[in-house]
């Protein structure tokens, strides 16, 4: 079977509303997509670094819990394993401030295999960071061999603005390795200047990647494919958290093109609309549920009915 492998932070989540914290718990952006995806009953495996601590058990306990391999997680033993603290507004939406204490060395991993049609999620300033790219490449290099599918969210957070232009040639190098983009409205604003998805991919996406995804949260989502342009409503909700929409998007994209057998090929030739319809819905119906729960990730309970519905 199609595995999915995720290259990401790991990081542990605690979610202020009201200046209280609500909810604590394991995350960052990929890891927070496998959880999903590895409830799902998809075969997942994770590329991050933990700390030797409580909280880094936490973070591997419960990545296996929940079907994820956590063998390619290197557990350093000088540093701490970083916290998130996610404080939301009134929109639901957060603000982060993170407390980090890493080691001089990072992320020694083994490679895992990787196969053809596999598919591999980056993304986040992971997927940019400096002090990581050697590591990171090596992973992309080797992925794009195997004729894997590459999966890019952009995932660009305001705290890095003052930084766009020093990560500019990561961020475009990235592109080019990518196989899909997707990114949110808020994103291109903070990178580009730039919120309307239209001119974002046809101005920076699609010299690059022709499959490109952009967010626009409450508006919906707009999708570009070979010859393929379509806007994707969402239903109304009343958000608890909109920690993890994003991640949980990324999760039922995933979760759909497994599903309905979409590989490599297919990506440079062209999805018909009615399989990106099907693709779509799964990442709408993902993230909505999610923003109806202080979780990051799709419940187990969700997702033994999803599979059901599907099946």
């Amino acid at each position: 079977m199609r595995k999915i492998i995720g290259i990401g932070e790991t990081v542990f989540d605690i979610i202020f509303k009201n200046n209280q914290p609500i909810s604590a718990k394991p995350g960052g952006s990929i890891y927070n997509a496998l959880i999903s995806l590895g409830r799902l009953k998809l075969p997942a495996v994770f590329i991050s670094e933990t700390g030797e601590d409580c909280v880094g058990n936490i973070i591997k306990n419960f990545l296996e819990e929940n079907g994820v391999s956590s063998q390619y997680i290197y557990t350093f033993d000088r540093g701490k394993t970083p916290l998130a603290l996610a404080f939301l507004d009134e929109q639901q939406k957060a603000d982060y401030l993170f407390y980090q204490e890493y080691p001089d060395k990072r992320l020694d991993y083994t490679m895992p295999e990787i196969n053809e049609n596999d598919i591999v999620l980056i993304g986040s300033y992971f997927a940019l960071n400096p002090v990581l790219r050697n590591n990171l490449l090596e992973i992309l290099q080797f992925a794009q061999a195997r004729k894997a599918i590459i999966y890019y969210d952009v995932n660009f957070r305001k705290a890095h603005i003052h930084e766009v232009r020093h990560l500019m040639p990561a961020l475009l190098e990235n592109f080019e390795f990518a196989d899909i983009i997707k990114g949110s409205d808020e994103d291109f604003e903070h990178i580009y200047n730039e919120q309307d998805a239209c001119l974002t991919y046809r101005e920076h996406i699609e010299f690059y990647c022709k499959n490109f995804i952009c967010t626009q949260g409450e508006k919906g989502a707009t999708v570009f494919g070979k010859n393929f342009h379509k806007k994707y409503p969402v239903n109304p909700i009343v958000p608890v958290s909109t920690v993890g929409a994003g991640d949980s998007f990324n999760a039922g994209i995933i979760f759909g093109l497994i599903k309905h057998r979409i590989i490599l090929d297919d990506l440079k030739t062209g999805i018909p609309e009615e399989k990106w319809d099907n693709i779509v819905k799964c990442a709408i119906d993902f993230s909505a549920f999610v923003c109806t729960t202080y979780d990051n990730y799709i419940s187990t309970e969700f997702a033994r009915d999803y599979l059901e519905r599907e099946s």
